[in-house]
C-alpha cells in the first residue's frame, strides 16, 4: 500500500486492501497444497523403499470385510 493512505480515495484504498488479502490467502493456500504434496511424495518414496514381499502380503484388514446379508423373497 502507498504511504499516503489518508489522501487516497476510499474506493481505491479498499480495492488495494482486498487485493492484498486475496493474494495473501492464495499464497497460504499454495503453501498448504505444496506441503500436502511433499508429504504424499515422501510417503510414496518410503513405499518404494519397502521390499517386494511386503507389497504382496495379504490385506491385514480382511477380517473387516463381511459377506452380504441373505435376502428373503416373499
Amino acid at each position: 500500500m502507498s504511504d499516503n493512505f489518508f489522501e487516497q480515495k476510499r474506493g481505491s484504498a479498499l480495492r488495494s486492501w482486498v487485493l492484498y488479502q486475496m493474494l495473501a490467502g492464495a499464497g497460504w493456500a499454495a503453501l498448504f497444497l505444496l506441503s500436502v504434496g511433499a508429504i504424499l511424495l515422501a510417503v510414496w518414496g518410503v513405499g518404494l523403499l519397502l521390499p517386494e514381499e511386503s507389497k504382496q502380503a495379504p490385506d491385514p484388514n480382511a477380517f473387516l470385510i463381511t459377506a452380504p446379508a441373505e435376502t428373503q423373497t416373499a
